[in-house]
C-alpha cells in the first residue's frame, strides 16, 4: 500500500486550484474532530473520515440542497454514508453545519441534532453519535448504516421515490420534487452482494438522480484488498449501465466539484464517482488498517498529525473561529433558499391543487387518506375458501386504490404472491427509456430479494408506503434489510407466501421451516400469519394504521376454508394478536393453539373433541408479538393459566411454541426439512391431520389427570 511521507505537502493546501484558507481549516476540523472523538472513545474508525473529509465537504458545501435549519423538508437532497463505520465524518458535518433536531411529531426544535458534547461522548450511552449512524436517533441521518452495502442499496429506494413523487405530485409550473441522492461508499460495500443487486436495478431503471461516491482506498480489515478483491469496478458499473467518473486525488476539490457537476448534467443513467484516497490521509505514520477499522490513533500520533496540519491548538475538539460560519455561508444559505423557494411554490400548489397538497401532507406525516378502507368487506363463509395469498392480493388492491402512495412489487414473483396492482391506472414503475414512466404503482425488483427490501426501506424514509413480496423461504435472502426495517422503525410491508410445507411438490428447498420462528424473534417486526380470508382483511386493516413498525405477512399457497364467523370468533380479534376462535360450554379442559393454515385443522379436531364431550378451546394466534403486548388479564382470558393441557400445531419448526404450550405440552410441528410430494401426502406423513391433534389433546388431558 502507498505510504504517505511525513514531508509531503499539507493536504488541501497543496492541491490544484486556489482553496480558501477557511475551507482548508474547515476540512481539517472534520478530520480533527473525528480523530479526537475516536481517541476519547478508544473505539471507532478515524482513517476514513480523515481521508474523505474533502469529498464530503465539497459535496455538502458546494452541491447538495440541504437546509440545516429544516433537515426534513420534502425535496431536500439525501446523503447516505454507506460505509457507516466512518460515522464521525457525518457527525462532524451535522455539528459543524448546525443541523437542527426534529422531534417525533416532525417538528424542528431549537436544539442541535449533534452537539459538541455528543461528539465528545462518541459511542457512549445516550450520545446522538452512536458507533454507526442510526435513523430516527440522530436527525440528519437519512438511513441506518453499518452493515456494508445496505446504505447504497437503500439509496436506490430513495432515488426511486424522487422519481415516483415527481410523477405523481408535480404539475405544470409546480415542480415539487426533483431531489438527488448521494451516497459515499467503499470497497466493503461493493464486495457485499446486495450492492450488486441494487446497482443493477438502478442501472436498469436509469436513475440519473443517483450518485455513488466510491472511496477507492484498497484497504479492508485484513489488509490490502488484493487479498480478496480485484474487481475492475469501473468496467463492472459500466456494465450495469452507469456513468463512471474518476477523481485521482480525494484532496482535489476542483476535480471533485467538476465530477459532481458531471453527475448533475447526466440525465440518462446513475453516476459512480471513483475517488482515490488513502486511509488516515494526513497522519504521518498511521497508514495502516487500524486507522480505518476500530483503533484510535493514539495521543502522540494525533499530536503529530495536528502538527502536520499546522493546527492552531492541541486542545481536543477544538473548532476554529469561522468554521461553523463558513458552513452557514455556503450550505446554510443555499439550503435555506432552496427550502424557502420550495415552500413558496407549495403555497401556490395548495391553491391550485388542494387535493394533491392534502395527500402530500398526509403522506409526509404517515397518515392515511379519508376513506382509505372503503370497500373492505368480510368474506362469506366458504368451506372450500381461498388461499390467504389470494385474499391478501384482493385486499391489497382494494386498499391501494384509496392510498395512492401504497407502492410495491415482488422479486419476480408477483403472479405467485398475488401482489400485482390491477386496478385502472396502477401501471408499472419503469424508465421512459424502456417505454414506461416513473408514476407506476407496480415495482419490478427482479430476482433481487435483498435489494428489494433495502429499496423498500429507502422508499419508506421518503414516506412512501412500500411493500415487497416473495416466497417465505427467500426471506432469508432479504433478512439483513428486514432487520434494518425493524431497527429504523419503518412501516414497510413484506408479503411472503408459500408459508409452509403446504406448498408441496417444490420440496424442502422451498418449504420454510425455521423462518417463522426466526422472524418472530426479530424485535420490532410484526410477523403475521392469518388463518383465513377474514383474518387477512382484519390484519391488513390493522397494519395500514401503523406508522413505525414493519410487518411481514406469511401467507398460504393452498386454499383455506373461510370460517363462518357467526359460529366462530370474530376476526377483529387479530388486532390483539391472538383470540378465542372456537370454544366450549364451561371451562376448557384442553387448549388447541395454532396460526395460519393449521387453525382450520385445530377447529376440525375441536369439533371431534366436543362431539365426544371433551371441552376444547381453539386459539388463533396470527401474531405473537401483538398478543404479548396485551395486558395480563386478556392473555389469561385467552389462555387460562389453570388449563395445563395444551397442544400447539404449526407446519414449521416447533421452536418457540413451548412459551404457550408449556414444557409438558404437545407441539405438533416440524423437526426436519420437509419433502417433495403432494400436499395431502405431506400432511399425512408429518402428522398434520385432525385425528393426530385429537390424540395429542386426549394425551394432554390424561397427563394432567383428566378423564
Amino acid at each position: 500500500m502507498t505510504t504517505m511521507h511525513p514531508r509531503m505537502p499539507m493536504p488541501i493546501a497543496g492541491t490544484p486550484g486556489d482553496v480558501p484558507e477557511i475551507d482548508a481549516l474547515a476540512i481539517n476540523t472534520i478530520r480533527t474532530l473525528s480523530m479526537d472523538a475516536v481517541q476519547a472513545a478508544n473505539s471507532g474508525h478515524p482513517g476514513t473520515p480523515m481521508a474523505l473529509a474533502p469529498v464530503a465537504y465539497t459535496l455538502w458545501q458546494h452541491v447538495m440542497n440541504f437546509d440545516p435549519a429544516d433537515p426534513i423538508w420534502p425535496n431536500r437532497d439525501r446523503f447516505v454514508l454507506s460505509n457507516g463505520h466512518a460515522s464521525m465524518l457525518l457527525y462532524s458535518l451535522l455539528y459543524l453545519s448546525g443541523v437542527k433536531a426534529v422531534n417525533p411529531k416532525y417538528e424542528v426544535v431549537g436544539e442541535p441534532s449533534v452537539s459538541l458534547d455528543d461528539i465528545k461522548n462518541f459511542r457512549q450511552l445516550g450520545s446522538k453519535c452512536p458507533g454507526h449512524p442510526e435513523y430516527r436517533w440522530t436527525t440528519g441521518v437519512e438511513t441506518t448504516t453499518g452493515p456494508l452495502g445496505q446504505g447504497v442499496s437503500t439509496s436506490v429506494g430513495m432515488a426511486m421515490s424522487s422519481r415516483w413523487m415527481a410523477e405523481y405530485f408535480n404539475r405544470p409550473d409546480f415542480e415539487l420534487f426533483d431531489f438527488n441522492v448521494y451516497s459515499i461508499c467503499g470497497d466493503g460495500c461493493f464486495m457485499e452482494g446486495i450492492s450488486g443487486e441494487a446497482a443493477s436495478l438502478a442501472g436498469h431503471l436509469k436513475l440519473s438522480n443517483l450518485c455513488w461516491i466510491y472511496d477507492n482506498n484498497h484497504i479492508t480489515i485484513e489488509g490490502h484488498t488484493e487479498l480478496a478483491y480485484t474487481d475492475d469496478v469501473a468496467t463492472r458499473f459500466i456494465g450495469y449501465g452507469w456513468n463512471v467518473v474518476r477523481v485521482g486525488d480525494a484532496n482535489d476539490l476542483d476535480l471533485l466539484e467538476r465530477a459532481l457537476n458531471v453527475f448533475k448534467e447526466t440525465d440518462d443513467r446513475p453516476t459512480l464517482i471513483i475517488v482515490d484516497s488513502h486511509i488516515g490521509w494526513g497522519s504521518p505514520h498511521k497508514q495502516d488498517t487500524s486507522a480505518a477499522h476500530g483503533e484510535a490513533l493514539g495521543v502522540e500520533e494525533i499530536k503529530l498529525t495536528k502538527k502536520f496540519y499546522d493546527w492552531p491548538s492541541e486542545e481536543p475538539f477544538f473548532v476554529p473561529d469561522g468554521v461553523m460560519d463558513r458552513f452557514q455561508e455556503l450550505l446554510g444559505a443555499r439550503g435555506k433558499k432552496a427550502r424557502d423557494d420550495w415552500f413558496e411554490l407549495f403555497a401556490g400548489y395548495q391553491k391550485a391543487h388542494p387535493e394533491l397538497a392534502d395527500e402530500l401532507h398526509r403522506m409526509q406525516r404517515r397518515e392515511l387518506p379519508e376513506g382509505w378502507d372503503q370497500g373492505l368487506a368480510p368474506y362469506p363463509a366458504d368451506e372450500k375458501g381461498v388461499a390467504t395469498r389470494v385474499s391478501s392480493g384482493e385486499v391489497l388492491n382494494t386498499i391501494a386504490e384509496h392510498v395512492p402512495w401504497l407502492v410495491g412489487g415482488a422479486a419476480d414473483l408477483a403472479p405467485s404472491t398475488k401482489t400485482r396492482l390491477v386496478f385502472d391506472g396502477a401501471g408499472d414503475f419503469q424508465s421512459p427509456a424502456w417505454g414506461g414512466d416513473y408514476g407506476g404503482r407496480n415495482l419490478h425488483f427482479g430476482i433481487r430479494e435483498h435489494a428489494m427490501a433495502a429499496a423498500c426501506n429507502g422508499m419508506s424514509t421518503c414516506k412512501i408506503r412500500p411493500f415487497g413480496s416473495g416466497f417465505l423461504i427467500f426471506s432469508d435472502y432479504a433478512r439483513g434489510s428486514i432487520r434494518l426495517s425493524a431497527l429504523m422503525e419503518l412501516p414497510v410491508i413484506y408479503i411472503f407466501t408459500h408459508d409452509s410445507i403446504g406448498l408441496g411438490e417444490d420440496g424442502p428447498t422451498h418449504q420454510p421451516i425455521e423462518q417463522l420462528a426466526s422472524l418472530r424473534a426479530m424485535p420490532g417486526l410484526l410477523m403475521i400469519r392469518p388463518c383465513d380470508a377474514n383474518e387477512v382483511v382484519e390484519c391488513w386493516r390493522f397494519v395500514m394504521q401503523l406508522e413505525h413498525e414493519p410487518v411481514l405477512f406469511a401467507l398460504s399457497r393452498q386454499n383455506l376454508p373461510t370460517l363462518d364467523r357467526s359460529r366462530y370468533g370474530a376476526a377483529e380479534g387479530c388486532a390483539r394478536g391472538a383470540y378465542v376462535i372456537a370454544d366450549c360450554e364451561g371451562d376448557p379442559e384442553v387448549l388447541l393453539m395454532a396460526s395460519g393454515s393449521e387453525v382450520p385443522l385445530c377447529i376440525t379436531a375441536h369439533e371431534a373433541l366436543v362431539a365426544e364431550g371433551i371441552r376444547s378451546r381453539v386459539v388463533s394466534m396470527p401474531c405473537w408479538t401483538l398478543f404479548e403486548r396485551q395486558d395480563q388479564a386478556y392473555r389469561d382470558e385467552v389462555l387460562p393459566p389453570s388449563v395445563d393441557a395444551r397442544v400447539a400445531v404449526e407446519q414449521a419448526s416447533t421452536f418457540g411454541w413451548e412459551r404457550y404450550a408449556g414444557r409438558e405440552g404437545a407441539i405438533i410441528g416440524m423437526t426436519g426439512f420437509g419433502a417433495s410430494a403432494p400436499i395431502a401426502e405431506l400432511q399425512k406423513d408429518f402428522g398434520f391431520e385432525p385425528e393426530n391433534v385429537v390424540a395429542a389433546a386426549k394425551a394432554q388431558i390424561k397427563r394432567v389427570g383428566g378423564s
